[in-house]
Order: structure tokens, then C-alpha cells, then sequence
């Protein structure tokens, strides 16, 4: 990514929450086969289907067994450990329709769709490099967009305050590490996405610093140095990464990863988050939210099934 930033060459990137197994791809050799990609930089896809008849039926955990993984994260944030946790859950889904057809269908800011693999629809962007600037918009708080006052409701939730601002403060500590001149150019501003259960509204900030001169040679550098994204790890990043490996006892794989696009002059990106899963026992949809001392379990397990959509409507 490096050589290619400076080179000036096109690429598609995507890796996964671990950094274990990243790809990065010369745009001119990407089999449309196999993979495709949407951004508001550069896409492959075509444009979205009229497909809108998708059935999706999702069999979460019991509450119980939520609960039990809630309340160890719970501890560990009143031991000191953690000042938010992003608990997720492996979902297991059956769908009439296929990951194609719901790439082909979601309308998503970002979606990306690898060959009997994964679908991804997500609508939070991680990072965009553009003009000699960074910019990170981490997103965080959802609701149904359809309870009375849902705007007034999230943004005046205590909790949802909290989190929100612990995930802006890692984001920008992230940020001033690779940029100089680093500020919060919006924050907490409401976003509207229609899901095929009604719609959902969603709460994020914007950051932004100035790169030096030379950061194309360094885009590698920059994005690695700020995995995982701070919105679906949580705060301190490196004991927060070990709770969360300790208590979810799944893989999350390429989820909750990063993909994105260079042009060859700016780059955009986004947090793999609403995300299917293809495996041999067959769809998984892994989804989640950040829990802190504030969080009451009903809501979270709530939130974790609400999460579970297709976005067409």
C-alpha cells in the first residue's frame, strides 16, 4: 500500500479485525467474478436492483447466554479494564436470496461482496484521505427511527452520550498520531438508513487532521497504525481486543474489519460492519454495539437483533 501510494497505482483493500489476513489488490486485476465493490470513490458494481422482496429469518442466542457474555464484559469495566466494550454476536440467518443478490439490492454507502465468502452493506466510513487531509468518521448509537422523538431520544440518552464520546476521544488520539492540526468538525450528527425492518437512525462525528507532504508513501502505515477501527474495539484498545476475544468465543473474521479503495490520488474507506457471513453450516450475520457501565442488557441484546437487516426499502 505503501509503494502503490506513492506510485500512484489504484487498489482495493480489505482486512480483517485481527490484521491476520489482509488483502490488497491492483484494481485492473480484480476478477468481477468474485469480487465487487461500492464506494462513494469508485465502484464496480452496477447500479442497485429492484430486488425487494428479501426474507431474512435470524435465530439469536438465547437472552441468557447474551447475558452471561453482557454481564463478564460489565465487570470488566467496573474493574477499571475497559470504559467501553464492542460485544458482538454470531447470528445464525436463512435468506430466499442469495449474498450477490443482496449486494446487488442493499443500498449501502459502502458495500463490498467476495465470492462464497461475505456480503458487507456498511454505512460507516473509517477513513478518507483526500487533499492532504484525514478524516474518520466513527459511528456510534442507533435507533428505530420510527419510536416518537428517536433523534431528541439518542442524542439526550445518557449512555448513548458516553459511549459516543469515548469512541470520538480514541478516534481523534488515533488521528493526531499520523496527523497534525487535528479537530472534531462535527459531532454527533443524525443519519437516517432504511433497512428492510423500517428504518433506523444513527448517530457519528466527524475528525479531521492535515497529513504531511509525503503521505501517500505511508498510506499503509497510516491505516494499519489504526487497527482496529476504534468504533467496533472500544477504549483502551489493546486490553479491550482481549476482553473482547475472551468473551465473544467466536471468530469474527474479516468482520468488523476495514475495505477501501485508492484511486490512484485520494482514498476512502469504510468499517465492515452489517455484514453476512457465508459458512458450511450456512448464513451468519454478525452484529453488535458497545456496551459501557451504563448499558442495560435488555436494551443491548435489543440493539444486537435490531442490527440484523438488509438495507432495501
Amino acid at each position: 500500500m505503501n509503494c502503490w501510494g506513492a506510485e500512484g497505482r489504484p487498489f482495493l483493500f480489505f482486512v480483517d479485525f485481527l490484521q491476520e489476513k489482509p488483502v490488497v489488490l491492483p484494481l485492473e486485476e480484480i476478477d468481477r467474478g468474485r469480487i465487487r465493490f461500492q464506494t462513494p470513490l469508485y465502484s464496480t458494481s452496477d447500479s442497485v436492483s429492484s430486488q425487494s422482496n428479501i426474507t431474512l429469518h435470524a435465530f439469536p442466542m438465547d437472552k441468557e447466554e447474551y447475558a452471561s457474555r453482557f454481564e463478564k464484559v460489565v465487570h470488566e469495566i467496573k474493574r477499571g479494564n475497559s470504559f467501553v466494550v464492542n460485544l458482538t454476536c454470531c447470528t445464525p440467518i436463512t435468506c430466499n436470496v442469495t449474498t450477490w443478490e443482496i449486494f446487488q439490492a442493499s443500498n449501502a454507502k459502502y458495500k463490498l461482496w467476495y465470492d462464497n465468502h461475505f456480503v458487507c452493506f456498511s454505512p460507516e466510513t473509517f477513513v478518507r484521505i483526500e487533499n492532504g487531509y484525514i478524516i474518520t468518521c466513527p459511528m456510534k448509537g442507533t435507533i428505530d427511527a420510527t419510536l416518537p422523538d428517536a433523534a431528541e431520544l439518542i442524542l439526550n440518552n445518557e449512555k448513548e452520550k458516553a459511549e459516543h464520546t469515548c469512541v470520538v476521544d480514541l478516534l481523534r488520539n488515533d488521528i493526531s498520531r499520523i496527523a497534525d492540526s487535528v479537530e472534531v468538525t462535527r459531532y454527533r450528527y443524525v443519519e437516517k438508513v432504511e433497512t428492510d425492518k423500517g428504518a433506523l437512525l444513527q448517530v457519528s462525528s466527524e475528525i479531521r487532521g492535515k497529513l504531511a507532504p509525503d503521505y501517500l508513501s505511508h498510506l499503509g502505515d497510516m491505516l494499519f497504525s489504526m487497527l482496529p477501527a476504534g468504533s467496533i474495539t472500544g477504549a483502551p484498545k489493546i486490553k479491550t481486543t482481549e476482553i473482547i476475544r475472551e468473551v465473544e468465543q467466536y471468530d469474527r473474521g474479516y468482520y468488523s474489519g476495514v475495505f477501501g479503495v485508492f484511486d490512484g490520488q485520494s482514498l476512502d474507506s469504510a468499517v465492515m460492519i452489517r455484514f453476512i457471513e457465508e459458512s458450511d453450516n450456512g448464513l451468519l450475520f454478525k452484529s453488535g454495539g458497545g456496551i459501557t457501565a451504563q448499558s442495560v442488557m435488555n436494551e443491548e441484546y435489543n440493539e444486537m437483533i435490531a442490527k440484523i437487516y438488509v438495507p432495501v426499502g
